[in-house]
């Protein structure tokens, strides 16, 4: 019985497995297709390819056929038009095991191919490039994606590859079984024909989606394996390009929640101007400073709350030196993400084995922000709005001072970041305290002082800062009766009034940015 099964399992591969005889390839770029070109000869393929594909081959020496050959038409239209004919398609959708397709075939003179090789036009590296809508137009494939969606149609029968990128795969293959092919070798590379296929009519879409149809699309084909996901237990991907965002210079593999955090930190970082540093612990900012000296940025951001920093995410816009390496090389953290490192100071940071220290890049990043939710996708615009002193508005018969004006804005950006309901304190351009994602904003207010307190901070001038407007007096009230002098509030309360009254009672002064920043 065993020997039944197994001659039956062997009988149905053989079944399954065909040899190459004729294969087409019209492709872009050339490279590796000599060495691919050279294995077809070698398994004695006749070889079928179009313009400058042709030209390419002939070039090595090696014996081809063009499709004009095959279809007794000439490329027409400026090459919009070359291998769609039913010479071409009935050669790569024909059915070997339908009679009928067969007998078709012979009728007409029209060759079995067996593998079909395609390379795009490079639409998306046409439309980086700034070219003109024309040109853009031009590199629409027609022909290429229609011979890749019909062999990979007819996967039991046909090879494809779609792109120059799967080519290594294919020489592997052609060395290793020497032109056959298995049924679970052409399923696997029709799938990889769909991807291409769907990802370049994606790309395609993209660009005449200037009316922005309200649907949901994407296609990012490159993945990186995060070292797990939230947890230990699960999974993490991370699609998209990390390396045009930052290089990783040492360290352990990133994980899921590294990425998010390192996501928070650069968008905040890109908010500031002046030597900045800061400290992130979940997303949110648990010590930031502004300072002429890096040195002393580290050492004032550190100081808004060294405990929360363990474990934490660092972040710069400036070149780290050898002094303020020296610093931070004292305490436990898991990511630093700057510009550049001083030579000192990356041997310094290097000292412990796991670090994972990063060279952030120049990038420009999508201006949408998306997430699965339920059992759909919500998506909405990045809260990307810039506030300068111009901006703001006095409500109060008190105006801030300079300095106050330079704190609000810097505490402004930093709940700008931080979970709602949020309250920031902070003064001299040094985060004094948050409070952090907190069912109300008087609860956030008290989680800050306290803090704050605990770290040893007088609140004496200090600034107030918050994500939404105070829907009472009561937050106004503890913030004054704890020093602090200057608040600044998106505003738009039904009693804003009531702030604004209490504000000119004691002498404090408070700005209204118009800009809600709920962070959830």
């Amino acid at each position: 019985m065993l020997f039944i099964k197994l001659l039956e399992l062997s009988q149905s591969i053989q079944m399954d497995s065909k040899k190459i005889k004729n294969a087409l390839l019209s492709v872009f770029y050339k490279d590796k297709l000599e060495k691919i070109a050279k294995s077809l000869e070698k398994l004695d393929v006749n070889i079928y390819s179009t313009g400058g594909t042709y030209d390419f081959i002939k070039k090595l020496g090696i014996n081809a056929q063009t499709v004009e050959s095959l279809t007794s038409y000439p490329s027409i239209l400026g090459g919009r038009v070359k291998t769609l004919h039913p010479k071409v398609f009935g050669g790569i959708l024909g059915r070997r095991d339908n009679d009928e397709d067969l007998r078709q075939l012979n009728s007409y003179g029209i060759p079995e191919f067996d593998l079909v090789i395609v390379d795009l036009y490079p639409f998306e590296e046409t439309v980086i490039s700034k070219a003109t809508d024309q040109e853009i137009i031009e590199k629409i494939d027609i022909g290429g994606i229609s011979l890749i969606r019909a062999a990979a149609k007819n996967f039991k029968d046909v090879l494809v590859v779609p792109s120059s990128a799967y080519y290594d795969e294919l020489i592997r293959l052609l060395d290793v079984k020497q032109g056959v092919t298995t049924l679970e070798d052409r399923k696997l590379f029709a799938t990889y024909a769909f991807h291409i296929s769907s990802h370049y009519d994606m790309a395609i879409f993209n660009y005449f989606n200037d009316i922005n149809l309200s649907v949901f699309k994407q296609s990012i084909q490159h993945s990186h394996k995060l070292r797990y996901g939230e947890n230990p237990h699960q999974e993490g991907l991370f699609f998209g390009k990390l390396d045009d965002v930052f290089e990783q210079l040492h360290g352990k593999a990133i994980s899921f929640n590294n990425l998010v955090d390192i996501d928070a930190a650069i968008h905040l970082i890109n908010e500031f101007s002046e030597p900045t540093f800061a400290i992130l612990k979940h997303t949110n900012t648990c010590g930031a400073a502004s300072r002429d000296k890096l040195a002393d940025a580290w050492k004032d951001a550190l100081a808004g709350d060294p405990v929360s920093a363990f474990g934490g995410v660092l972040v710069t816009n400036q070149i780290i030196d050898k002094e303020t390496s020296a610093g931070i090389n004292k305490i436990f953290f898991e990511v630093i993400l700057a510009p550049g490192y001083e030579e000192a100071a990356l041997e310094t940071l290097k000292s412990k084995k796991n670090r994972i220290i990063l060279q952030s890049k120049s990038c420009d990043f999508p201006h949408n922000h998306f997430k699965s939710i339920l059992n759909g996708i919500i998506q909405q615009e990045k809260d990307e709005k810039p506030l300068t002193i111009g901006e703001i508005k006095v409500v109060t018969k008190t105006a801030p001072k300079e300095n106050e004006k330079l704190d609000l804005l810097f505490a402004n950006i930093i709940v700008k970041h931080t979970k709602s309901n949020a309250i920031v304190l902070a003064k001299n351009k040094q985060l004094v305290a948050s409070g952090i994602g907190q069912t109300s904003r008087v609860d956030a207010l008290k989680q800050a002082i306290e803090k704050a307190k605990s770290f040893g901070f007088d609140l004496k001038g200090a600034v107030m800062a918050s994500d939404a407007f105070f829907p009472f007096a009561d937050s106004v009230e503890i913030a004054h009766k704890e020093g602090i002098t200057a608040v600044i509030q998106p505003g738009g309360s039904i009693r804003d009034q009531d702030s604004i009254d209490y504000c000119n009672q004691h002498g404090l002064s408070m700005v209204f940015t118009g800009t809600r920043h709920f962070k959830h």
